[in-house]
């Protein structure tokens, strides 16, 4: 009886995430901003269904984290109680809807790294464009813009997982960082970028490589 209980309950899990990707209307979704949870998470409404959005390719600031209140309140000023059209990506493991957010047309996305409130998230960040928002990271960073503004803000990936810790190393400086362990190479914006290893400085990529280094898989410097 319990496994018959089990099994029902699991189909009506999985019927109720395949009806979630069915509904997405040539994965393309169009709604009212209901709720801003934080800098890249929003909920829409269409026909009375609310759909959780995560924004593509970006990584915000967390709610305990410097600017991450800032970025929530920006994004809200932009969306909050707007029409918005939203193509999708992906659906997550927490069963969101990952995508990009347009009002009218300005991508919601790439303002927020335009105003220095998020990184780009190069781990799941593969289009073409997303090069275009590294240089926009880039840009913000040099003006110290936003959360660029401090020194050495931390990245939420390294927030979340409690990596940072008082004994990091201080991050040293160079438009190319060398991971001298495994002879890999990242660029500024890449979440590798000022590993524990990464203490070889390059001021190009061609000196990096001429020297045995390889680029990074995730940034490709």
């Amino acid at each position: 009886m319990i496994h018959k209980i089990a099994h029902r309950t699991l189909l009506a899990v999985l019927l109720s995430f395949i009806l979630l990707v069915c509904s997405l209307n040539a994965q393309t979704l169009t709604g009212k901003v209901v709720k801003v949870a934080d800098g890249d998470t929003i909920t829409v409404l269409q026909d009375r269904t609310q759909y959780k959005i995560r924004l593509y390719g970006i990584d915000c600031p967390e709610s305990g984290q410097d600017f991450g209140n800032r970025a929530k309140k920006f994004v809200s000023g932009m969306v909050y109680g707007k029409q918005v059209r939203v193509v999708q990506k992906d659906i997550d493991q927490h069963r969101r809807v990952v995508g990009m957010v347009y009002v009218g047309g300005t991508c919601v996305n790439e303002e927020i790294v335009r105003a220095g409130l998020a990184w780009v998230y190069h781990r799941y960040c593969k289009d073409s464009f997303c090069q275009e928002w590294a240089d926009l990271e880039a840009q913000a960073r040099d003006a110290k813009i936003g959360l660029w503004s401090h020194s050495d803000p931390i990245p939420p990936w390294d927030y979340r997982q409690g990596a940072r810790s008082t004994s990091k190393p201080k991050a040293v400086s160079g438009v190319y960082h060398g991971n001298t362990r495994s002879m890999v190479f990242h660029q500024s914006s890449c979440e590798h970028f000022n590993c524990k290893n990464c203490t070889e400085v390059f001021d190009s990529r061609e000196t990096a490589l001429k020297a045995g280094y390889r680029p990074c898989g995730g940034c490709n410097p």
